[in-house]
């Protein structure tokens, strides 16, 4: 009898640890305005973490500039840069080229470090955090393109605002 109240309560642990609370953060863009993840309570967070020479991360601004147009106030897009590799210069040289109307923030990787379990951080890797501050799915490139050309990330984002109704 102890040996299945130990296996279920494993199993119970396993079950919860596939969502994840997103670590809090504090972070500032260019001009120094500085963005909580706790100020999007309530709201569908895509985070993004990418650099400015990625083409894939390019690519990407383009499907979340879509996310932002079909979505509107439901789904707040983030982006997060490591500096020094982006600097300021950088960021806004990409901003400008990709039209990019959400925030670029910038994280001397701490911040990163605390998302990113594997220890290596691959661009564009994006989490989906719910309206409750959890993680709700975790994609790197590599393994979810799908996810990066913006089929699969509609589909997921369409079941979330349903879900949140």
């Amino acid at each position: 009898m102890r040996k299945l109240a130990i296996l279920l309560g494993i199993a119970a642990l396993a079950a919860v640890g596939a969502q994840r609370r997103a670590p809090g953060f504090a972070l500032p863009d260019s001009r120094m305005q500085v963005y909580d993840l706790a100020d999007y309570r309530g709201k569908i967070v895509l985070l993004e973490f990418m650099q400015t020479t990625c083409p894939h991360c390019q690519a990407f601004a383009d499907v979340l500039h879509r996310v932002e147009q079909k979505y509107g106030s439901k789904v707040q897009v983030l982006a997060v840069v490591k500096a020094p590799e982006d600097d300021a210069g950088k960021v806004s040289e990409f901003i400008k080229a990709h039209g990019v109307t959400y925030p670029v923030l910038f994280d001397a990787g701490q911040m990163a470090f605390s998302y990113v379990r594997s220890g290596k951080l691959m661009f564009p890797h994006l989490y989906v955090i719910d309206w409750n501050g959890d993680i709700r799915s975790d994609y790197v490139y590599d393994q979810a393109r799908d996810v990066f050309e913006g089929k699969a990330l509609f589909n997921e984002l369409d079941r979330m605002v349903a879900e949140k109704r």
